[in-house]
């Protein structure tokens, strides 16, 4: 997919494999896909932000998410809002054309926004508007008039640096345990974490509840279907697949995967072959 090429070298352009998108590659042609960096004020607290542009669809495409263990700020035509870590999948049908700016915290980055267990927002949508009020009101309407995306996105940028969030070894912690899972795929096992950690299973656990917005073994089991999906695409058998990420037998996996995905791991397969 084209790059949305940002004119500013403070929010470059930044590479992704795009996990957690199912077929990520259909279509490919009618969408712009990019995403950029945070200033130096918000980069403890947001990943990075993310647009997905489209234009005179031939008929409307629905897209399935598979999402991460963070909290997203989401701004389009058809809504305005934060969702929480959704246990599932969800997705968005695209019309027309239109323009999707996403802002992705990191994990444990929007409890100094929320002042609360990031918890309370696990499963849910909530309106922009209803967390941040009149002035979160109004940063919809800017973002939604404003048609240069770099402009928008710098927009939303200083909305947040002017919430003044307070830096939290706690949070920082908790983003730093979830990247660990990520990249280490040997980490199957919430006790291997604990040890990692230095914690007890039980503090880990209020740890995430509370910054994360969930669990770690759903953490842990949902980086390994990120690396499941990745993998059944490069043709890896599915019984050796399990084994290595720490999954009962092939038939757990399947079952696993198949709730998340939608689809069984051999339906995916064929789907992410096509040309």
């Amino acid at each position: 997919m084209a790059a949305i090429v940002p004119r500013s070298s403070e929010s470059r352009l930044v590479e992704t494999r795009q996990r957690g998108w199912v077929d990520p590659y259909a279509g490919r042609d009618a969408f712009d896909y990019a995403r950029f960096e945070p200033s130096a004020g918000l980069a403890a607290f947001v990943g990075h932000f993310w647009v997905v542009t489209w234009t005179d669809l031939a008929e409307p495409y629905e897209q399935r998410i598979i999402s991460h263990p963070t909290v997203n700020m989401t701004i389009t035509r058809d809504f305005r809002r934060i969702a929480g870590v959704i246990r599932g999948g969800f997705s968005y049908t695209m019309r027309g054309s239109g323009r999707v700016i996403g802002t992705r915290f990191r994990p444990g980055g929007f409890r100094p926004f929320l002042g609360a267990p990031v918890s309370q927002l696990t499963g849910h949508f909530t309106e922009i508007a209803a967390l941040f009020g009149p002035s979160g009101a109004h940063l919809v309407e800017q973002v939604l008039s404003e048609p240069d995306t770099q402009t928008a996105v710098t927009t939303i940028d200083t909305f947040l640096q002017s919430l003044a969030p307070h830096h939290d070894p706690l949070a920082e912690e908790a983003d730093a345990l979830v990247s660990l899972v990520e990249n280490d795929v040997t980490l199957t096992r919430v006790d291997d974490l604990a040890t990692r950690s230095g914690r007890s299973v039980r503090s880990l656990q209020r740890l995430f509840r509370d910054y994360v917005g969930i669990g770690p073994k759903w953490v842990i089991r949902r980086f390994r279907l990120y690396e499941a999906a990745e993998r059944i695409h490069q043709g890896l058998d599915l019984a050796t697949l399990a084994a290595e990420l720490g999954y009962t037998d092939q038939a757990h996996l399947t079952r696993d995967f198949t709730a998340a995905v939608g689809m069984p791991p051999a339906a995916y397969a064929r789907r992410s072959s096509r040309p």
